[in-house]
């Protein structure tokens, strides 16, 4: 009998489950969207009881489109945001809304711990920055607004954590999730109590659940679970991953010299090395889903999320033309500006910002003269150009890759990618056969736990095909030069007045 891995991929605002066969064919994929609240500005929410719900709701709605046996079914393994917070009560309900990534309410306490000299004294173990939407945040905030609700947490999850905590009913904290969280110690790979005592958190060292790896095997589904989903009960279900370490999984990135960019919600630039790099500008290093190596990364929210809020916002009656479909008529937009007679910027902070905590999206230069479609070529060029300030910083401690590897849904869009090129002035791959790319790296986590492939790179030989490169053009490449260089102006300029916009 055939046999099948299965992955579910937890985002910002998506659920998206996937099966495939074990030389990496998609066989189907079902998604579910999720409400984000957002009961006050800078806070995203969501209910964890409906987030649960609608991963049941995927995982049947997959099997039943594949017509694949549960018995069929290798593994199981979640990816999901890395941040954010999902926090689970000793009564054994959700002690709070689930907290989402691009959530800004925690941003005073990053800078307090630099300005008390906290960050400094832990940052030799930290090995990141600390950020606003990191677990570590988000709890001592709640440890001041709300210490009804810190008092009730049993369990400190990621999303990974609280949905293989819901499939198996085992508490786990995988690796690459918690060492994200800026409450581990990433360079010895453990959680040091007097870390949390220093950030004025100790009590979060007994929410913090035993950990774990991504391939290692961390239970099995319950008769609950298989009831709901149609999974077997006993199907074994891996660590699973952050997402970002997912999508690299998918794309082979199983060596130092690679370099990756997912740019979805989230923008996020990595490579990974054997060490920590730390004393550099490079903001994170984190624990790799492959044992033995870091991730280095240099991300914000400031990704193709941006164009879904404008879709949302301002293009909801956006007349599309007959056979054609949303984002194809975007990109004929966009493609119809020449670079060079667009003097429009978009700072794509919508969700936050890799500039400033308080930095807010911006349209800047506008005149009677441009039409949607200015706007819209800013907004494609603006993701791009948050991209390149993380991508620099990352080639200030490395050499540049003879290609970069891309992701998330600004890959699908063939404009965008040419525009990767040109501005990076790198050549740009992806993968190939495959949309969900995040589920196809933690069901690459299931195979391995599974016992059908030895480690990641075994499973990226069978299950992992990328595209020939798209290379830059030289001529676009020398327009967008001085766009970036006022882009970067601008941005400077507005870091300036930021703070008169605290609230």
């Amino acid at each position: 009998m055939e046999r099948f891995v299965l992955g579910i991929d937890n985002g910002g605002t998506v659920i998206k489950a996937a099966l495939f066969t074990l030389d990496g064919k998609e066989l189907a994929v079902a998604s579910r969207q999720t409400l984000v609240l957002t009961p006050r500005p800078g806070y995203t929410e969501r209910d964890m009881e409906d987030l649960w719900d609608q991963n049941c709701a995927c995982i049947k709605q997959v099997l039943a489109d594949s017509g694949a046996a549960p018995s069929a079914i290798a593994g199981v393994a979640v990816c999901g945001h890395g941040k954010g917070l999902y926090a689970w009560g000793k009564d054994e309900k959700p002690a709070y809304k689930g907290i989402i990534s691009t959530d800004n309410r925690a941003w005073q306490y990053p800078e307090k711990w630099k300005r008390e000299g906290t960050f400094d004294a832990l940052y030799p173990r930290l090995c990141q920055q600390i950020m606003a939407c990191q677990p570590v945040s988000i709890l001592a905030w709640m440890k001041e607004h709300d210490p009804k609700a810190y008092n009730s947490i049993r369990w400190a999850f990621s999303v990974t954590d609280y949905i293989r905590f819901r499939l198996t009913g085992e508490a786990f904290s995988e690796a690459t999730n918690i060492s994200g969280s800026g409450m581990m110690n990433v360079r010895d790979a453990r959680i040091d109590r007097d870390m949390l005592a220093g950030l004025g958190i100790e009590e979060a060292y007994d929410m913090i659940p035993p950990l774990r790896y991504s391939s290692e095997t961390c239970g099995a589904i319950t008769a609950e679970t298989a009831q709901r989903t149609g999974l077997a009960a006993g199907t074994p279900v891996a660590g699973g991953m952050f997402d970002i370490d997912s999508c690299a999984i998918a794309m082979s990135v199983t060596k130092p010299e690679y370099l990756c960019t997912i740019t979805g919600t989230w923008s996020i630039n990595e490579f990974i090395a054997s060490a920590p790099i730390t004393g550099t500008c490079v903001a994170m290093n984190s624990l790799y889903a492959m044992p033995g190596f870091y991730l280095l990364e240099e991300s914000s929210s400031t990704g193709a999320g941006n164009l879904e809020w404008v879709i949302q916002n301002c293009l909801q009656n956006e007349p599309v033309p007959a056979g054609k479909k949303l984002y194809g008529h975007l990109d004929e937009m966009v493609a119809n500006i020449p670079v060079d007679s667009c003097d429009v910027y978009f700072l794509p902070f919508l969700h936050g910002s890799n500039r400033h905590p308080l930095a807010k999206a911006s349209f800047i230069g506008l005149t009677s003269f441009h039409t949607k479609a200015h706007m819209l070529r800013s907004v494609y060029e603006g993701v791009v150009f948050s991209a390149k300030s993380h991508i620099d910083k990352l080639l200030s401690v490395r050499k540049p890759p003879e290609a970069i590897r891309m992701a998330g849904g600004a890959a699908n869009s063939r404009l965008w990618v040419q525009m990767f090129a040109d501005i990076l002035e790198l050549p740009i791959e992806t993968v190939t056969g495959v949309k969900e790319l995040g589920a196809l790296g933690c069901a690459m986590a299931a195979a391995i736990s599974a016992g059908v492939y030895r480690d990641y790179e075994e499973a990226a030989k069978a299950m992992v095909r990328i595209s020939a490169p798209v290379f830059p053009d030289k001529k676009a490449a020398a327009l967008y030069r001085p766009k970036y260089e006022k882009y970067t102006a601008v941005c400077e300029a507005l870091d300036t007045v930021w703070r008169r916009f605290e609230v």
